[in-house]
């Protein structure tokens, strides 16, 4: 819930919303489970989807998703090139269409590309491409701000 939230959302607070967001709406459906698939694939499936329905309601409300420091960003003091290199990663995922951060999501819990089909709907061949398509587009994303800075 933590990746998920931190994927979609720009600041702590608004992380901490869909964070109970995603408990209530795992709550509810709880009884729909079939165990028809693991639990953890389950989870995951309602975590995405509701991050995305979220994430929409959220951007209707309020357009202020922009690229730059956040109150969170200008607050904290980085030590380690890791935690700048994550810090960057997550600003370029903020810039992904929806499903492409379910995508990078589902790959960094490290799903195949079948897994990664199942959970949202697609093939597996589909899967893989769009995964190679969305990493590659990180990939200018990181370069181009890079350049910029």
């Amino acid at each position: 819930m933590h990746k998920v939230s931190r994927m979609y959302m720009d600041t702590a607070e608004d992380r901490e919303d869909l964070r109970q967001e995603i408990i209530i709406q795992l709550w509810k459906s709880y009884n729909n489970f079939k165990q028809a698939s693991e639990f953890s694939t389950w989870m995951y499936r309602v975590a995405i989807n509701t991050a995305i329905t979220y994430f929409k309601q959220e951007k209707k409300k309020k357009d202020r998703y922009i690229l730059g420091d956040t109150p969170e960003q200008a607050a904290t003091h980085y030590d380690g090139i890791k935690d700048e290199q994550m810090e960057e990663f997550y600003k370029a995922v903020h810039l992904l269409k929806p499903v492409e951060k379910a995508l990078v999501f589902y790959f960094l819990e490290g799903q195949s590309h079948k897994q990664i089909g199942d959970s949202l709907g697609i093939t597996e061949v589909n899967a893989r491409v769009k995964l190679n398509r969305t990493k590659e587009k990180l990939q200018n994303i990181i370069k181009t701000k890079a350049y910029e800075l």
